[in-house]
């Protein structure tokens, strides 16, 4: 595809879930459509960037889907200067866009499998987020190091809530996470922290892959 037809591909592609109702605000709408996800794919998928649909990174992982992409986003309700974590770095795509919205210095995202880490880190580097901060690690745990974080933003199915990202998560913040089983019946929750009340909103059915660790499900390579 020419540079040409991916410019008009992404615009479609924002068109589109803006028109669907998953973008509705500006600022997630120039985020989306500044984030060239054809970076952040392997060769192989890169003619299906601009597809809604989840794409194969290897190593059992994809790339979320624009459209749950654009939803978590515009529920975090991001502001620039905010400190933001995400668990489960993945190819990097979504924390590109996160990047976009708080500043790549902002932004710290944890990923377990190495290769796609290093991956990530390419491709934030290559695309211009090379001050994102990529860490290998259990990502059910988080990041206590630098909490406590204004959002989180969780990329992978839980059993539950992971205490320790509640924790983590500052006074007034924001946290998406998908709840539920292994390839079973999920939903997209947001949690919010008031005064050290914690509160949670469903938003409907969603199929992520599961968060692995020890506050997450158990790895069963």
């Amino acid at each position: 595809m020419s540079d040409d037809g991916i410019e008009q591909a992404r615009k479609n592609l924002v068109t589109s879930l803006r028109e669907r109702g998953y973008i509705y605000t500006r600022r997630v709408e120039r985020a989306m459509g500044a984030v060239p996800r054809h970076e952040f794919v392997p060769d192989a998928v890169r003619g299906r960037a601009y597809a809604d649909e989840p794409l194969d990174i290897g190593h059992g992982q994809v790339v979320t889907a624009p459209h749950l992409v654009a939803q978590m986003t515009e529920l975090l309700e991001l502001r620039p200067g905010q400190t933001v974590l995400e668990i489960g770095t993945g190819s990097g795509y979504h924390a590109a866009v996160l990047a976009e919205m708080v500043g790549p210095e902002n932004v710290f995202t944890i990923e377990r499998v190495p290769a796609l880490a290093e991956s990530a880190r390419d491709a934030l580097s290559r695309t211009g987020y090379g001050s994102v901060t990529v860490i290998v690690a259990d990502g059910s745990g988080g990041l206590p190091d630098e909490a406590p974080f204004d959002r989180i933003n969780v990329t992978s199915v839980a059993p539950e809530i992971p205490d320790p990202l509640v924790y983590q998560l500052a006074d007034g913040g924001r946290m998406v996470i998908p709840l539920g089983p292994r390839g079973g019946s999920q939903e997209l929750v947001l949690v919010t922290n008031v005064d050290g009340r914690v509160e949670q909103t469903n938003y409907g059915g969603v199929r992520f892959v599961p968060l692995i660790g020890e506050h997450g499900f158990a790895d069963e390579e």
